[in-house]
């Protein structure tokens, strides 16, 4: 038998789910104040994306070469201005989302030695 008080705990913690987590008019939003995620104010975009153990992949995607940069421990702010410098240096297009920086092309050694000469520390990959 469960009793009244079993019931209650459950019912709240239930209701620290019910946020507002999409809008059809802004598309996902932050739970905390419920605005749109580009427009969020409340710190959450401050977030490190990364693990800071920087790996700098070589990878192949419908027939063409990508270099591809994860592990940054930057804010997503910081990752885009890095991306948009890096692909500058490279001489290439690419983009910069999720945690990960993509290059067109086979930069692998370069792209390595010029985030080593900005600080970071490159975790070498077994070949």
């Amino acid at each position: 038998m469960m009793t009244n008080d079993k019931r209650s705990k459950g019912l709240s913690g239930l209701g620290a789910l019910t946020g507002l987590v999409y809008s059809t008019e802004v598309g996902q939003t932050c739970p905390d104040c419920r605005q749109a995620i580009a427009a969020c104010v409340c710190g959450v975009d401050e977030a490190l994306v990364g693990d800071g153990q920087v790996r700098v992949l070589l990878e192949r995607r419908g027939g063409k070469l990508v270099t591809v940069v994860s592990g940054l421990a930057v804010t997503p702010t910081t990752l885009v201005d890095l991306g948009k410098s890096l692909r500058q240096a490279m001489g290439s297009g690419g983009t910069a989302k999720a945690g990960v920086i993509e290059v067109q092309g086979d930069h692998v050694t370069r792209a390595a030695a010029w985030l080593r000469a900005r600080g970071h520390r490159i975790k070498v990959p077994k070949a």
